[in-house]
């Protein structure tokens, strides 16, 4: 019921599709500079944004948790989910680090946003399937007090 009644509930679900339309349009751009070479700076740029808007919600579901679970990390419900977190925000941060530093050439800097985004792929599949589990189980509960009212 806390997850229903915070306002940071529905943040994350405005959030988490902005996020991967931008993780989409960026890699797009991200494989055809790999491809054809053309449009690095727009490769960047997308790069930077999802990484911005990887932040964002890393930022708003931490309040989000520490709403529901009263931790604002590694709460038992999504602790999995969370550490996993930390990998794909290190490798957006590794992103970062390596085009302000100048430590990659740009194909170098293309193909370590690619592992960010496997990375991100496989953690927005840990939530998803976490959260419809938690949306089945409430609804089972609710179908349980029905049943017995």
């Amino acid at each position: 019921m806390r997850r229903d009644a915070t306002v940071w509930t529905g943040v994350q679900g405005v959030l988490a599709p902005l996020q991967f339309l931008v993780f989409l349009v960026s890699v797009g751009l991200v494989i055809r500079f790999l491809v054809t070479g053309e449009g690095e700076a727009s490769a960047t740029l997308s790069v930077v944004i999802k990484t911005v808007t990887l932040y964002l919600i890393m930022v708003t579901g931490c309040i989000w948790e520490k709403v529901v679970f009263g931790r604002y990390l590694f709460a038992p419900a999504f602790y999995w989910e969370d550490m996993f977190s930390m990998l794909v925000l290190a490798l957006h941060t590794a992103y970062l680090a390596a085009l302000i530093g100048g430590l990659l050439q740009a194909h170098q800097l293309m193909y370590l946003a690619l592992g960010a985004y496997a990375a991100y792929v496989i953690n927005a599949a840990q939530f998803i399937i976490k959260l419809r589990a938690a949306r089945l189980d409430s609804r089972a509960d609710a179908g349980e007090t029905r049943a017995m009212a």
